[in-house]
């Protein structure tokens, strides 16, 4: 029992990571741009949705954590929500190859098809570049960009650290607390969270 305790605890350790106060990007400042290719070959850069909000999210198929959003349909949902809007949402996965989560562009669009996910773009970030560039630390770990390209929002999606759906009933979301005060001219009362969920494998 205690074995199984402690292996528990590493587990734990291992998959619930916050993100520290290490991010190359600093709320309210512009965000840098960035340049990827999709998953069907598109090239994409921050500076082509000048005008628009965009949201960036980190994403790791294997993650528990990213599971809770998807399998719970939460993260499609928002997806769905504010893409409708006119919001440009950019799905990012920053695994390194032979890390967990890395897969080519098919098995990527197959994750998004499977859990009827709705992002604008997908990538594979697999040198990392544009996750370091943002400093993220975890999947998820969401980042939201206003129509003048600053960046007013950065962490966590919510204020419930856990990878259980059940907790979702009550969590506090961030991004759509954020999207929805700067789509209606307010200020984003939190600019600046921890993310939490596993480790952006680069």
């Amino acid at each position: 029992m205690l074995k199984l305790k402690l292996l528990m605890g590493v587990t734990a350790v291992f998959f619930l990571v916050s993100g520290l106060a290490s991010a190359q990007v600093v709320s309210n400042q512009a965000a840098p741009n960035f340049t990827l290719t999709d998953t069907n070959g598109q090239k994409h850069s921050l500076s082509d949705y000048q005008g628009k909000f965009v949201v960036l999210e980190w994403f790791n198929p294997d993650c528990p954590f990213v599971k809770k959003h998807y399998n719970s349909g939460n993260m499609p949902q928002l997806q769905k929500q504010y893409t409708a809007k006119g919001v440009v949402w950019l799905s990012i996965d920053s695994s390194a190859a032979g890390e967990q989560g890395n897969y080519p562009p098919q098995g990527l669009n197959k994750f998004m098809a499977d859990k009827g996910g709705a992002p604008t773009a997908v990538f594979a970030d697999v040198n990392g570049k544009v996750g370091h560039l943002y400093g993220a630390q975890t999947t998820p770990h969401m980042f939201v960009i206003d129509p003048k390209g600053v960046l007013i929002y950065q962490g966590a999606i919510d204020d419930t650290p856990s990878a259980d759906i059940e907790d979702l009933k009550t969590a506090k979301n961030y991004v759509s607390a954020a999207l929805d005060a700067a789509m209606n001219g307010k200020p984003v009362a939190v600019n600046t969270t921890k993310s939490y969920g596993c480790s952006v494998k680069y």
